[in-house]
């Protein structure tokens, strides 16, 4: 492990946040993915992975916390007269300050209720650290309701029973974990660096912690060679450690991922939608004495309506993939197009006469059909990553 020991530069932002983070302050306490091999994810390959000195991360706390008072004092004052009102040697001392002050006002606008750590797994830092680190934020910024970060589970398996329960005390509140699968065979072909006993041992402990736990299972991983397996072991694995959230993302492959390589060798074939819903429906099916919550919150999952908590809302989600099933062909390729062109959000758009219309347009303009609408939706997909 790398780290960074050069002198500060200024607030840092990494590359992604969970959706749940969408309002919540991004403080980057490491700097991209330390395993960077998953064959799924493109998003550091060719990025080096270093750790920020917990100074920096302190000195991004306080430049954050100076913006904050600035806005509070401008009260009810327009955007422009608060930027202009800050005082130009804040704006020398710090070369990013516009970056700290955009994220700031952005978190101020959202209530400051949340801070999410960065990047791919910010957990690897020494656990002094990230303690000191935790503390500090709820110095500063009392408000906060909840902290959150990526790990891997890898990297919590590894940590103390000990040191997880002083995350906790010092105000670490979720977890997010990308379990994907839990599958031996799939996470070994797509190089996960982890299986399925790890990931049950880093959901116990992070739950016995008392911290709350969102895993992500991602449906079409296994291809169409290894889709039962990936499902059953799965919710096995579900089953287990009981998460708080299980959330859903749906595999999306860019052309230059190691995963596409896969694709063009034969070791796996990509699935299509249909494929994905009847994973998904599996998935629910074999999910048993568990209280977790379902939650679809991301635009490459087909179907947002799959949402609710386990038991009481199972059969309603059940249902709107059974839903979607039970469509002819005509009507899937209409909802999958316009699902994955923006146009149609949720089931009931599928019946709106505008959107209906102009996804058929779309259809006619472009020569899509029932045979090449899933190459169709595989490079739409590919926007989102």
């Amino acid at each position: 492990m790398k780290k960074d020991v050069k002198a500060y530069k200024g607030f840092e932002l990494g590359a992604i946040r969970p959706p749940s983070e969408a309002r919540s302050l991004l403080l980057r306490v490491t700097r991209n993915c330390p395993y960077n091999k998953c064959t799924f994810c493109g998003l550091y390959k060719g990025e080096k992975f270093s750790i920020r000195l917990k100074e920096h991360v302190l000195r991004d706390i306080d430049l954050i916390k100076r913006c904050v008072d600035i806005l509070k004092e401008s009260n009810n004052k327009s955007e422009l007269n608060r930027y202009e009102r800050v005082n130009k040697f804040e704006k020398e001392l710090d070369k990013n300050f516009n970056r700290a002050y955009k994220s700031a006002l952005s978190w101020y606008r959202g209530g400051m209720e949340s801070v999410f750590l960065q990047d791919a797994n910010s957990l690897i830092i020494k656990p002094h650290d990230m303690v000191e680190i935790l503390t500090y934020i709820r110095e500063k910024f009392p408000e906060v309701k909840r902290i959150t970060t990526y790990a891997r589970s890898h990297t919590v398996a590894k940590i103390k029973d000990e040191d997880l329960r002083k995350f906790k005390e010092a105000g670490l509140n979720r977890i997010h974990i990308g379990m994907e699968s839990a599958a031996d065979e799939v996470l070994k072909l797509v190089k996960k660096g982890v299986d399925k006993k790890t990931h049950i041992i880093a959901g116990k402990k992070v739950k016995k912690a008392g911290i709350q736990l969102s895993e992500y299972f991602m449906p079409g991983l296994g291809g169409n060679e290894y889709s039962k397996e990936h499902v059953l072991e799965t919710s096995d694995a579900l089953n287990k450690i009981n998460p708080d959230f299980i959330r859903i993302r749906t595999l999306a492959v860019t052309d230059k991922s190691p995963l596409a390589k896969d694709y063009e060798e034969g070791i796996f074939t990509r699935t299509n939608d249909e494929v994905m819903v009847n994973e998904l429906l599996l998935l629910l099916k074999n999910l048993k004495g568990i209280t977790s919550t379902i939650k679809s919150d991301h635009i490459l999952n087909l179907i947002q309506e799959i949402e609710g908590v386990l038991p009481q809302d199972k059969e309603e989600m059940i249902s709107n993939l059974q839903w979607f099933l039970n469509l002819n062909k005509k009507e899937k390729m209409i909802f999958k197009l316009g699902r994955r062109m923006g146009i149609i959000s949720s089931m009931k758009d599928l019946y709106n006469n505008s959107k209906r219309l102009r996804v058929k347009n779309i259809i006619k303009k472009n020569n899509i059909s029932i045979n090449n609408i899933d190459l169709v939706v595989d490079n739409l997909m590919k926007r989102y990553i």
